[in-house]
């Protein structure tokens, strides 16, 4: 990874085995220029150099999205998305540490009041990643025939700042974070990462096979887009 600054604009560079180069906005603002390995650096100036306006426009809707970012205090009232429903917090005394039940989340006081803030997300991020193990399963198995495709193992777990990714031998992982999104969201990057089995890259071969299964991706895309910011602890 290589760090450059084109002008006035700062970005990454991430060489790998892919055949295209493509520039990205990360959900923290980074702008990323993903490209073959092989590609010279003259070649990924004029690219950055190209996607100028886009960058500047993609920067600034980012500032504004962010903006809303929501701070998690874990206290009573407060609400917690799960499935693209809010549900409100309550800290009681209970052996488990969280769970959801009646229309509400249920924290451990006592894990609050002994690890502060940092053991309430561990709890969250916990349950997320436990029931998304089984909820995506379940999703994948159901739309990877749909797609054509038959994929490797699913797992739930952190990813930074993507919320999915394909393996070269065919393996799916989604982030934790997906568990917040409503199930039309979750299916869409579900179908996303399928797809990815039929083309690597972000081609218009890929949307092609995107638009065949999900004709309405790019609402759901949208979606992930303006709301992915307040899906985090």
């Amino acid at each position: 990874m290589r760090h450059t600054a084109e002008r006035d604009i700062t970005y990454e560079v991430v060489r790998s085995r892919r055949k295209t180069a493509d520039v990205v906005v990360e959900r923290d603002g980074r702008v990323l220029v993903r490209a073959p390995r092989h590609i010279e650096d003259a070649r990924i100036e004029r690219i950055v150099e190209g996607k100028r306006y886009w960058i500047h426009e993609t920067l600034a809707e980012w500032r504004d999205l962010n903006a809303t970012r929501v701070v998690r205090e874990f206290r009573n009232g407060e609400g917690f998305l799960y499935r693209g429903r809010s549900y409100r917090l309550s800290l009681v005394d209970q052996a488990d540490a969280l769970t959801l039940k009646n229309g509400r989340f249920y924290l451990n006081r006592d894990l609050v009041d002994s690890g502060g803030v940092w053991a309430a997300q561990e709890a969250f991020q916990r349950y997320y990643t436990s029931r998304g193990q089984e909820w995506i399963t379940g999703r994948v198995n159901y739309c990877a025939p749909k797609v054509g495709v038959v994929p490797g193992k699913t797992s739930v777990r952190d990813l930074g700042l993507r919320w999915a990714s394909c393996s070269a031998k065919g393996d799916l992982a989604f982030h934790w974070k997906c568990m917040m999104a409503p199930a039309t969201i979750i299916d869409y990057v579900v179908v996303h990462e399928l797809c990815h089995l039929h083309h690597a890259d972000h081609t218009a071969a890929f949307w092609n096979e995107v638009d065949k299964v999900m004709p309405d991706y790019r609402e759901r895309k949208d979606w992930l887009r303006r709301n992915g910011a307040s899906m985090d602890l």
